[in-house]
């Protein structure tokens, strides 16, 4: 018996890549299992994560204005999110519109002077803008054992008290992986 190759995005050209419509679909269903249209709410038994709103609320922040970043790989399964580390916390979506979801998370940095961290989003939906995605595999942030990407475009500010749960450290050199490319984005040390 012969076992048949089934090519994913990662083996096509980037214009053989097809992408499914998004009619109807709610942003970033990836992770949760819900299917494309229900409201977010519905089913979802994290819609009071403790990074959805209040003094720990996860919010975006510009990585261009927020002054000298330090990362370093520094995990400790303590509970606390420490850069390296893959956690969960509620990220809002991209539009701002109050929505968001509760999802893995790369913590790359504590920032100085605060009671924070800075983090990326983790996403198994691979998407063709290569510049802003970074191949971090596969770990145990994710169920389901997909392969993964740290998405670079956004930054996200955490505090340790708006996750959910600590997951597991990333692999040195995935983290590194990220960290290269926020460095060069961003002008990070």
């Amino acid at each position: 018996m012969t076992e048949t190759h089934h090519p994913t995005p990662m083996d096509l050209p980037h214009h053989q890549v097809q992408h499914e419509p998004h009619i109807n679909a709610r942003p970033d269903a990836e992770h949760d299992g819900h299917a494309p249209g229900r409201a977010q709410h519905e089913h979802d038994p994290f819609a009071d994560s403790p990074g959805k709103s209040g003094p720990f609320a996860t919010v975006e922040v510009d990585p261009r204005a927020l002054g000298p970043v330090h990362t370093e790989y520094a995990p400790k399964h303590d509970g606390a999110p420490e850069p390296g580390e893959v956690v969960w916390t509620w990220v809002p979506y991209e539009e701002h519109d109050g929505r968001g979801k509760d999802r893995p998370v790369l913590v790359v940095a504590h920032e100085k002077g605060l009671d924070t961290q800075l983090a990326i989003k983790l996403t198994s939906v691979w998407h063709a803008d290569a510049e802003n995605w970074v191949d971090v595999g596969n770990g145990a942030w994710d169920r389901e054992a997909r392969e993964s990407w740290a998405v670079v475009d956004r930054v996200i500010r955490i505090h340790q008290h708006g996750i959910r749960r600590e997951a597991c450290a990333m692999p040195r050199e995935d983290f590194d992986k990220v960290v290269s490319h926020l460095r060069e984005r961003y002008r990070w040390s």
